[in-house]
């Protein structure tokens, strides 16, 4: 299936700002509430159903002598249906 980019949004930010945007993210999750993602005149708001796949990467990528670090989140979903997560649970500590 092709992929479509329907938002994309890259900054440099600080912890402390990279944590209020994950939060914010994590309460309207926990509140059933749709997020909006929005920066300059663009903006997406998605609904994530009660059940939803979340995936967690880490990776590391050198290239010339650089090394650059990257943990991915990503929560994937069917459009109209529920996912039933059947998969071993996550841990973040």
């Amino acid at each position: 299936m092709p992929e479509e980019t329907i938002f994309a949004s890259e900054s440099v930010e600080s912890r402390e700002s990279i944590a209020t945007s994950l939060r914010t993210v994590a309460d309207k999750l926990e509140a059933g509430e749709p997020v909006t993602l929005a920066a300059g005149e663009e903006s997406v708001t998605l609904s994530v159903p009660p059940r939803a796949t979340f995936e967690v990467t880490a990776e590391r990528e050198t290239e010339g002598g650089h090394e650059e670090l990257s943990v991915e989140l990503e929560i994937e979903w069917d459009v109209g249906t529920d996912a039933d997560g059947t998969n071993a649970t996550l841990s973040i500590e």
